[in-house]
């Protein structure tokens, strides 16, 4: 493939589910959405039955309760090997996988596949999953480094592209890449780099974006969770993943 990384195909993917906890929360939908320059995007929506009850804070996000969970969706091990596969085919491809905060869906995945006992996506790679292209980690960096609270819809206003409907996995999927496109395209710097070398600046800066986090909390007295800064996935720690 040759031109920027930004004008080449890309996977976009996203995740709704039980809970904030990427130890202990369920995926209720996963959405993966195929984006080739010249051709109309190809997606993919998943609805699991996650086994557990949806609690109602979740619903208000996602719309999706227990009771529907149960009735139309799929069981957890089908569908999360047919995700893991074609985000590993994707990468396979020299593909990169786009989304927003990509730490919490990676890291959530990863769990969800070792709690069904199927291969996570660094077993079936053999190697870190990458190159990987995070909204939130971009628009931090190229934005001063602020952590503002933003959300998907927010970063969509700020640079000018649109949202379909919020906290639909295929929706901020495809609008999460809008908005990576859109700074990219904007910021030379970020646009010319090679996919490893954007990959690797992202490592860093999410660090350090989690270090003046963690920093901000501790001067204003915040209790936090020591604001982990690994990306693009949290390191498996097995006392932490055990199911409640």
């Amino acid at each position: 493939m040759t031109g920027p990384w930004f004008q080449q195909p890309m996977l976009a993917w996203d995740t709704e589910s039980t809970g904030i906890d990427v130890e202990t929360a369920r995926i209720v939908t996963a959405a993966l959405v195929w984006i080739e320059p010249g051709k109309p995007v190809v997606s993919k929506h998943h609805l699991i039955d996650p086994g557990v009850d949806i609690p109602a804070r979740a619903t208000e996000v996602h719309g999706i309760t227990t009771a529907r969970a149960q009735a139309e969706g799929r069981q957890p091990e089908p569908v999360l090997e047919e995700v893991a596969t074609d985000l590993v085919d994707a990468v396979r491809l020299g593909w990169p996988l786009v989304g927003m905060n990509c730490v919490y869906d990676f890291t959530l995945l990863d769990r969800e596949l070792r709690r069904h006992g199927l291969r996570t996506l660094q077993d079936r790679l053999g190697e870190p999953v990458h190159p990987v292209v995070d909204a939130l980690v971009l628009d931090r960096y190229v934005r001063s480094g602020r952590f503002s609270g933003r959300k998907l819809t927010q970063l969509c206003e700020i640079w000018q592209v649109k949202i379909e409907g919020a906290h639909d996995a295929n929706f901020d999927a495809l609008a999460a890449a809008r908005v990576a496109w859109k700074i990219a395209r904007t910021r030379a710097d970020i646009g010319s780099m090679t996919l490893p070398e954007l990959h690797a600046l992202q490592v860093r800066e999410r660090a350090r974006q989690c270090d003046e986090m963690r920093a901000y909390f501790d001067r204003v007295g915040k209790e936090h969770d020591g604001v982990p800064g690994e990306w693009p996935m949290l390191p498996y720690r097995p006392a932490a993943a055990s199911t409640p």
